[in-house]
């Protein structure tokens, strides 16, 4: 279960920055809303709970622009770690409260300066398979109805004014990275044919990697998930027709085939993968106890394993950027974990780059057509940029 519920602090950084000291910007604390009509349709959260989303409205020449955040926070696979969410806001609105829009939701042009005055929304997270499952456990009384979610809250969107939108963006981070993938190409469907739409995925590249072990960990639980709670009918046909869905809830054999264009922001070393699936807990009491938790403590061979994994990783973003001209990609060599939704990673002096351009400039020149954008960081550990950040 640890393994599923780690990435939940990543789901929960927007309280944390206010809890944690940051009362400066209470300002940009956002009111929940939740779809309550959504329930009659049955797009209800693990516990049979009304989805919700926050909104702050754009103005002056963003204020028919759209970015819709598809909040992360890993899975759950069974009934125990199922039956766990639905005691947090990640399997019941029940929990869930105001939260503080940083980073890529900012309305601080200072620290989003290509979208801090669009309509921002954050799609809360509440179904534990990346808005993509379909079924009900009357046994333990558990509703997975993530795609049913999605169609609920884009609908009320819809409704918003978002069906006008000149421009929009659909994004998300980690398990809502993998949403934002799972989902590009239908929420282009959702616009008329003159709306710019495009699609940004963060750390949503998890791997089907071997790991220290010799095993395929993450395989056998993204196999869980896809199996536990229906998954499988949701998932691209382009890549079920050729393969096992559950090897389809993998973005690396799905993400060529998304027609709407897409950024890609990953870091080669992802702290998460490392963690819990190169590294996984179950080997933390042998020779990986410290590197998979400080990779300052990992030793030439460890590091050579990783490397391994970032070559990997470099050659899916090869193979996604050159499988259409209007993709993005950028790959930097940082130990983190999700750089979309951390201020101190999306935009600032001195942040995170490769070739002077950091995350939020490179994002933002993609979109808009500045310039094409394509940066692959070099190995472990030539980039200064990074200042040893670990999430």
């Amino acid at each position: 279960m640890k393994f599923l519920l780690r990435i939940g602090f990543l789901a929960l950084i927007s309280t944390w920055w206010v809890d944690g000291g940051m009362g400066a910007f209470t300002d940009l604390m956002v009111d929940l809303t939740l779809v309550k009509s959504a329930v009659a349709k049955g797009a209800v959260c693990l516990d049979g709970s009304p989805p919700g989303y926050h909104i702050q409205r754009g103005f002056g020449s963003g204020a028919n622009n759209w970015l819709v955040d598809l909040e992360g926070g890993g899975w759950c696979s069974d009934k125990w770690s199922c039956q766990y969410r639905i005691k947090t806001p990640l399997g019941s609105s029940k929990y869930m409260e105001k939260i503080f829009f940083p980073a890529i939701l900012s309305n601080r042009s200072e620290e989003n300066p290509d979208f801090y005055n669009w309509n921002r929304v954050r799609v809360r997270y509440c179904d534990g398979a990346s808005f993509a499952g379909e079924g009900y456990n009357k046994e333990l009384g558990l509703y997975f109805r993530g795609q049913r979610i999605w169609s609920a809250v884009m609908e009320e969107l819809m409704g918003l004014g978002m069906s006008s939108a000149k421009q929009a963006l659909l994004s998300g981070c980690s398990a809502g990275g993998v949403a934002s993938a799972l989902h590009c190409d239908n929420f282009r469907a959702l616009f008329r044919p003159q709306t710019i739409v495009k699609c940004h995925v963060d750390a949503g590249l998890f791997l089907d990697y071997v790991d220290v072990s010799g095993q395929r960990g993450l395989r056998s639980v993204f196999d869980s998930v896809v199996t536990f709670q229906g998954v499988a009918q949701n998932l691209p046909e382009s890549c079920t027709s050729r393969m096992n869905a559950s090897l389809c809830f993998f973005p690396e054999n799905f993400l060529n085939g998304i027609k709407t264009p897409m950024f890609l922001l990953n870091t080669a070393y992802d702290t998460w993968q490392i963690e819990n699936s190169l590294a996984p807990v179950s080997v933390k009491d042998g020779p990986w106890k410290f590197c998979r938790l400080n990779y300052t403590k990992c030793d030439s061979s460890q590091i050579e394993f990783l490397q391994g994994f970032r070559k990997r990783m470099i050659t899916v973003a090869e193979s996604f950027y050159q499988s259409k001209a209007t993709n993005g990609v950028f790959i930097n060599s940082c130990f983190t974990h999700g750089q979309s939704v951390l201020p101190g990673t999306w935009h600032g002096k001195d942040y995170p780059s490769i070739e002077n351009k950091g995350v939020a400039q490179s994002v933002g020149d993609w979109y808009f057509n500045r310039s094409k954008v394509k940066l692959i960081d070099c190995p472990y550990p030539c980039d200064t940029t990074c200042h040893n950040y670990v999430s």
